[in-house]
């Protein structure tokens, strides 16, 4: 009898390829048309690059060329975090710029929303390339094409944001609640491949969810999963009906176990959550750098 745990690892591992090659982007130039003006021109947008994080240096191993996109092996990382969930289909290394310290202009292979593909989670993007190094990082991201928000109205062609150096840690740059419909509750993880798989879902008995976003992928420090020291280490604070805060602890945390940048809060109140907090130390990204105390108002 042939052996079945292998043959599935195999499967597992080219259906994770497949989407990833569907959901890597390699055009160098712009081919986005569009009449949505750039979002720059237009009052009180709101559409913006919330953060862009130099988060690895020439990190990647050869698996990258397979599970992210061809050319990946090697290259430097770059989470960008945008205002808005992005329009995939219009989304190419040619609507990007990056500048390095010395002035010289990077070089993209690829980008991608992976890992960060369940719903809702689409305002995170992955840039892959040659374009900094810890003597000389990059210091600017310019969105020079057409990038569309995911329903088509808003263009980020024109918006720019400087870029985190390497040696500082992760921080949270967005908190939203998440639609109900979004939920998933109960749902575990379908598969043991990490980088790009669905996230897990919050317990049955959750009444409110709340998604944080990080600058960069997480874990807890040595690249384990995060467990319940950081889980009673996020503060929500929470608005009740005459306005009076009061700070709450998640009592779980889901979305795990897929690699990406955002963490599902799973809490036992309806009351509104205004505010998330976390202290230091206790978070890293890829490359170990530890997390600064961070904070975050929730958006709605």
């Amino acid at each position: 009898m042939k052996p079945i745990v292998p043959v599935l690892l195999i499967l597992l591992f080219a259906s994770a390829y497949s989407d990833a090659a569907d959901n890597a982007k390699y055009d160098q130039a712009d081919t986005t048309q569009t009449t949505v003006p750039p979002s720059s021109e237009v009052q009180d947008s709101g559409a913006m690059i919330l953060s862009a994080f130099f988060g690895a240096d020439d990190a990647f191993g050869p698996l990258a060329n397979r599970l992210i996109c061809e050319g990946a092996e090697g290259g430097d990382g770059m989470p960008l975090v945008f205002s808005h969930q992005l329009d995939i289909s219009t989304l190419q290394p040619g609507d990007f710029k990056i500048t390095r310290a010395d002035g010289s202009t990077g070089r993209l292979v690829c980008v991608t929303p992976m890992p960060a593909l369940d719903e809702g989670e689409l305002r995170t993007i992955l840039l892959i390339g040659e374009y900094g190094s810890a003597e000389n990082q990059p210091v600017q991201v310019d969105v020079v094409g057409n990038l569309l928000s995911i329903d088509g109205s808003l263009n980020f062609r024109n918006s720019s944001s400087t870029v985190i150096p390497l040696e500082e840690g992760p921080t949270l740059i967005y908190a939203e609640v998440v639609p109900e419909g979004q939920w998933d509750l109960g749902k575990e993880q379908s598969t043991g491949l990490q980088f790009g798989a669905p996230g897990d879902g919050c317990p049955e008995a959750t009444q409110q969810v709340v998604r944080v976003v990080w600058t960069g992928g997480i874990t807890k420090p040595g690249g384990d999963e995060i467990d319940d020291v950081q889980r009673l280490a996020y503060k929500v604070f929470v608005e009740d009906n005459v306005g009076e805060l009061t700070m709450i602890l998640p009592f779980a945390v889901a979305d795990l176990r897929d690699s990406d940048n955002n963490h599902e809060l799973c809490l036992a109140t309806t009351a509104k959550p205004v505010r998330i907090e976390f202290p230091a130390g206790l978070m890293t990204d890829p490359i170990e750098d530890l997390n600064p105390a961070t904070s975050i108002g929730v958006t709605y």
